[in-house]
């Protein structure tokens, strides 16, 4: 690929394949679509994944479920319960329709898949969708890229309607403007280097999937279920029965402060810890949180301590996360500190649980020491503790390893969405 000098005033994209210089062609909306089916109103509960003759196309899936690609072989697609094909014969799908998701609660408004794959099956658009037909030939994935990107989705933001709901309409969307290269070349190669991303975060996304599926498995095999002393699966040379004692008596229970008196300096040495920094990964991260110049008086929470939300809804969302280095915290957090029990223990025994069954949740929820005390736990020797922190620390590993890659992999691909469009 080759950068366009932005200086040359040309219809180019910032970042092109080489051998191609032409201006791209920009046309009105209608000059290259038509409307030629009607879509249905059906609601979910006249669809179904088991059986039918006729699959239809709801627009909540294409907002939060298709990729820009909707590929009929693949993508699960629900049919119309006792849907005939005479009454929709009209109706029916081809493959480079586009499909608009014509209403949305936020500037979703408008995203859209074209219609890959089908051979003999029979597809037609729901409920609050849009129907555009090119008039002329496209190359195959370019449309479903191009009508996603920002370049051309700003256009739809100037239009839409509705406060509550957002929506467009027909006539709206052809007002719009569209570009693409006039030769089909061009737009063979654009289609298909984003067509290769979306399969490589498809693959990405499928393996972290395993992960955490393969992850929730061993948790449940890996602690003994009610009523019993051992767990189902356990490591070589450990026979002895897991013992019941208070969660109180292996930690320290800690609260954080709301300092008045401190200033973010990058050059500080002290960090402190918000409720929202408990988003970014399993193990608390440097890059998530502030350093801060504050006062000696408030004590550092230990390195290796467990730490989450005492109060509110992120209790439900079990946002359980450890320690990396001694830092400050907020007073909506509280950790704790491991006192006679493997630190990847207790992390892990405490992200199992959930902290919403320590909690007191009959109004907020919240947790306090007396919820934590009490509370019971079966813990096995410190030796298979430590095996069962380690191992469950490296899949933990494992995991955010794969999350990194797909997350870099979605910001190259939204990068290229901003530069090869125009």
């Amino acid at each position: 690929m080759a950068k366009i000098d932005d200086s040359v005033k040309k219809k180019v994209p910032k970042l092109r394949f080489k051998g191609f210089t032409d201006d791209w062609e920009e046309r009105k909306f209608d000059e290259c679509f038509n409307f030629p089916v009607s879509t249905n109103s059906l609601s979910r509960a006249l669809l179904n994944y088991d059986e039918g003759d006729i699959k239809s196309v709801h627009y909540g899936d294409i907002l939060i479920k298709y990729p820009a690609i909707l590929n009929i072989k693949n993508d699960k697609i629900p049919y119309i319960t006792g849907g005939k094909l005479e009454k929709y014969k009209s109706s029916l799908l081809e493959n480079g329709d586009l499909i608009f998701a014509d209403a949305a609660e936020d500037e979703t408004v408008g995203k859209a898949v074209e219609v890959n794959g089908l051979t003999e099956e029979n597809l037609v658009a729901g409920l609050h969708t849009i129907v555009a037909r090119p008039k002329d030939k496209k190359a195959e994935f370019f449309l479903g890229y191009y009508i996603n990107s920002n370049t051309y989705h700003r256009q739809l933001l100037r239009l839409i309607q509705g406060s509550k709901v957002s929506s467009i309409s027909k006539g709206n969307l052809q007002k719009t403007l569209v570009s693409f290269p006039k030769d089909f070349e061009e737009q063979q190669k654009i289609g298909a280097f984003f067509k290769k991303i979306d399969d490589t975060i498809a693959l990405h996304q499928r393996k972290l999937d395993l992960l955490k599926e393969q992850k929730k498995g061993y948790l449940q095999k890996m602690f003994p279920k009610n009523g019993a002393k051992v767990p189902e699966l356990r490591f070589a040379g450990f026979a002895d029965d897991w013992e019941e004692r208070k969660l109180g008596d292996y930690v320290i229970i800690r609260s954080g402060w709301s300092p008045s008196n401190f200033d973010i300096n990058n050059n500080a040495n002290n960090l402190f810890i918000k409720v929202d920094d408990l988003n970014y990964s399993t193990r608390v991260q440097k890059e998530s949180q502030v350093k801060v110049n504050i006062l000696s008086k408030y004590k550092k929470m230990k390195k290796s301590s467990t730490i989450f939300p005492k109060r509110g809804a992120a209790i439900m969302t079990n946002k359980v996360r450890m320690l990396g280095e001694d830092s400050y915290m907020d007073t909506n957090m509280m950790a704790l500190e491991p006192k006679g029990i493997d630190p990847e223990y207790l992390y892990t025994f405490i992200n199992k649980t959930g902290l919403y069954k320590i909690a007191d949740t009959s109004t907020i929820p919240q947790i306090n020491n007396k919820h934590i005390e009490p509370y019971l736990l079966l813990i096995p020797s410190l030796e298979e503790q430590h095996k069962l922190g380690s191992f469950f620390k490296q899949l933990d590993e494992t995991i955010a390893l794969h999350q990194r890659k797909l997350d870099l992999l979605k910001e190259q691909k939204k990068g290229f969405l901003q530069q090869m469009f125009v």
